[in-house]
């Protein structure tokens, strides 16, 4: 029942501390595309790839005490910081997660900005299509954020790389 929930656990404990809901998004949804076994679906929404389940998911996880949500105030919005507690840390002692190598991965992209783990997701979503139609894709859903060659082609190089920490190739 609490495998699913024990897997989010262990990913914010190998990071040690996530910064960040969008963040959190962006890192549990590219550890799934590079073929980590979690299990929530996601869309395509408005900072790329979310998933309703994972927010439900971590707000169960705070309110049984095995996450900590800090909600910080940062300029005109806030911000949330994930950690483990240690009720959470009890729960993971006792409940063995088999994800070799994640780790690895979880503090690599817990070193990345969001706006570039955003950028690595969208590359992800869209891996059915060319470089260049996922270009294109980017253009026009991220116009905003206004990403360039260079950074979509480190987004690619990137995804390489976490597939190489995974020993997936």
């Amino acid at each position: 029942m609490l495998k699913d929930h024990a897997k989010i656990m262990y990913a914010v404990a190998a990071a040690g501390e996530i910064i960040g809901r969008k963040k959190l998004q962006k890192i549990i949804y590219i550890a799934k595309k590079i073929a980590f076994p979690f299990q929530e679906r996601f869309q395509f929404h408005f900072y790329g790839p979310y998933s309703e389940e994972l927010t439900l998911r971590v707000e169960e996880l705070c309110n049984m005490g095995f996450l900590n949500e800090v909600k910080e105030k940062k300029g005109g919005y806030y911000q949330y910081r994930y950690t483990l507690t240690e009720s959470g840390k009890e729960f993971l002692s006792l409940n063995e997660i088999d994800m070799p190598y994640l780790a690895d991965c979880l503090t690599d992209m817990n070193s990345q900005s969001a706006r570039f783990l955003e950028l690595v997701s969208t590359v992800l979503y869209f891996d059915n299509l060319t470089k260049e139609e996922v270009r294109e894709k980017i253009y026009t859903l991220k116009s905003k954020q206004r990403y360039t060659e260079d950074e979509i082609e480190e987004a690619y190089l990137y995804i390489e790389k976490l597939k190489q920490k995974a020993k997936l190739q």
